[in-house]
């Protein structure tokens, strides 16, 4: 075999001819692409989904649309209703008070934790990303304020070698982003949301195990109430 056609061979005519693997497939580009009109609210809660109108939007076929659709059920994002078919989830009241208290009890321990083994580290890494959340307010970019505030407990869990609590956290990811797209949008959330997770980093900073610990707590909190006073609205 020659140096031309073999295996791993650097000829500039063969690498021409290499077909490049895209790094993402038709359905996680069609995925992402409804998930974020979901959480962005393109689609609301209650909003069919019919499979050929999604077809005709998004360019893709059937099955595919079938594919992301039950993806996004295994997400929670839609619910299969019966004689109407696929519907945006509507969270209810009892759900959204589970996943908070279950955000509260594993973002709290997760801090108090990072502030007792790591410190200033930690802190320097969440404020910087604190600093890009407060851009993405700026700019008005929910998406990428959700993109950021994920890092951002990514990072706490991580420095806190809280492992098996983000693969909780991360199992309601998309379900928290659900709610917290409707939070971040309310009135003042963009100052008061940002000054409550700067409470967080600078109890880490201080290596305040309680204070960081319950600054994560209160954030959750907060942000509980605002989630369910809409919901209440919504579903009255």
């Amino acid at each position: 075999m020659t140096a031309a056609t073999s295996e791993g061979s650097s000829n500039p005519r063969a690498a021409r001819l290499r077909v490049e693997r895209p790094q993402r497939t038709l359905r996680e580009l069609t995925l992402e692409k409804m998930r974020e009109s979901i959480l962005e609210r393109y689609f609301k809660p209650g909003d069919r989904l019919v499979e050929r109108d999604l077809c005709e939007q998004l360019g893709v076929s059937r099955t595919i649309v079938r594919e992301v659709l039950r993806h996004l059920e295994s997400e929670g994002l839609v619910a299969n209703v019966p004689q109407r078919g696929p519907i945006v989830a509507e969270t209810s009241l009892d759900e959204a008070r589970q996943i908070y208290e279950i955000r509260g009890a594993l973002e709290g321990l997760a801090a108090g934790i990072c502030a007792e083994r790591r410190g200033a580290g930690a802190a320097d890494m969440l404020e910087e990303i604190l600093t890009r959340i407060r851009s993405a307010y700026a700019a008005g970019d929910s998406r990428l304020v959700l993109v950021e505030t994920t890092e951002f407990y990514r990072i706490l869990f991580a420095e806190a070698e809280c492992d098996v609590a983000w693969n909780i956290v991360t199992s309601l990811t998309t379900r928290i982003n659900h709610l917290r797209s409707m939070t971040i949008k309310t009135e003042r959330r963009d100052v008061e949301g940002p000054a409550q997770m700067a409470r967080i980093v600078a109890a880490i900073r201080a290596r305040d195990r309680s204070g960081a610990a319950d600054a994560a707590a209160t954030h959750v909190a907060n942000a509980s109430r605002i989630a369910q006073a809409i919901l209440c609205r919504h579903q009255s």
